[in-house]
């Protein structure tokens, strides 16, 4: 059997734990991935709700970038006062390596930050917001390649805005073939939907 390969989640201080949840437990169901926990540091993380994530490597210690499918970048409040040279240089590696990353909600403000989205079609949280974020930037020059969409997939990227955790997962979920196509996109419109979607509230 062969060596299941890792996906990772990055995790800040803060992060938000509703926005990667349901990619990483579909993920967790594949046998052929493992998720793995990455960080700045090997401090152990707490989310907005609250939740106190271990982590198991650090940026420093990673050694496995052979064996990687893709790395998640899940929002968090932290986002917006990160600058940190040291992750933009571990996903500049991780990009050479066409491996995906995906990214949602404030993490697509850090990706935009760092010039990974300046030549490839993206999305983030509202144009405003994002504007504004990025207008003191020097290295965004990604304007014109922004859209308002849920979520897009392009150049190994995906980027998602902050309401879009299912898009999220089911692109992810396509990228790294945990399903059939149809089989991912049932499972997305049944979450999104309902089982039973035409019940009248009561």
């Amino acid at each position: 059997m062969s060596k299941a390969k890792e996906v990772l989640l990055f995790l800040t201080d803060q992060w938000a734990d509703w926005e990667a949840s349901h990619a990483i437990v579909g993920i967790s169901f594949c046998e052929q991935y493992v998720v793995k926990t990455i960080g700045i540091d090997k401090q152990p993380k707490v989310s907005i709700g609250g939740i106190r994530a271990e982590i198991d490597y650090s940026i420093e210690d990673y050694q496995n970038i052979d064996n990687l499918a893709m790395i998640i970048l899940t929002g968090s409040f932290s986002w917006e006062e990160t600058c940190n040279d040291v992750i933009a240089d571990f996903l500049r590696k991780i990009n050479k390596k066409d491996i995906p990353i995906a990214a949602i909600c404030g993490a697509t403000i850090f990706l935009a930050k760092h010039g990974f989205l300046n030549n490839i079609k993206h999305t983030g949280d509202e144009l405003e917001y994002f504007e504004e974020m990025l207008e003191n930037e020097d290295d965004y020059k990604g304007h014109e390649h922004f859209s308002v969409k849920q979520v897009i997939n392009d150049g190994g990227f995906i980027t998602a805005n902050e309401t879009a955790a299912l898009e999220f997962a089911r692109e992810i979920f396509l990228t790294l073939k945990t399903d059939t196509d149809e089989e991912i996109n049932s499972w997305y419109e049944k979450q999104k939907h309902g089982l039973h979607n035409n019940d009248a509230l009561n």
